[in-house]
């Protein structure tokens, strides 16, 4: 029994930008789990970010995601800096962006948001937390938000 409810024709290209192997390992789980298809696309730190985004050096055939997942203590370029670049891009500041930290400061919080991020959530210490959360916004980014076509057409 088919259900044609409203799936992604294509699977949702996710960019998960984190410097950590075990918590990127707990975020491919949780996407495993999921029931929405996706390719799930890891780059560890802020600049191989922006490189994935636009598309150079070994990127230069990468997707555009539909979703990026953002951590903020990256190396050489942290998340706020790659943050303030992406929302600084025309072509690139309607991807939503999902900050997803261990970071409980208040002001990281702020900032985030202040830096246009769509939204901050806290890593759970818990492994199995971890993946709850995941699954939890994937579920709601992917089933419930109206996601902005690739192609903005009012340009």
């Amino acid at each position: 029994m088919s259900n044609s409810r409203q799936s992604l024709p294509e699977p949702a290209q996710i960019l998960l930008v984190e410097d950590n192997p075990g918590d990127v390992r707990l975020t491919e789980e949780a996407f495993k789990q999921g029931r929405i298809e996706n390719d799930l696309h890891v780059v560890s730190d802020g600049n191989e970010a922006l490189e994935f985004l636009s598309r150079r050096g070994e990127y230069d055939d990468a997707p555009r995601p539909d979703l990026i997942l953002l951590d903020l203590n990256l190396p050489r370029k942290d998340g706020e800096e790659v943050l303030k670049e992406l929302k600084a891009d025309a072509d690139l500041r309607s991807i939503p962006v999902i900050v997803l930290t261990s970071s409980r400061a208040e002001e990281d919080v702020v900032r985030s948001y202040e830096l246009h991020a769509n939204a901050y959530l806290t890593k759970p210490v818990d492994p199995d937390d971890f993946i709850e959360t995941v699954r939890a916004f994937e579920k709601f980014w992917f089933s419930v938000v109206r996601l902005p076509p690739e192609e903005d057409s009012h340009e």
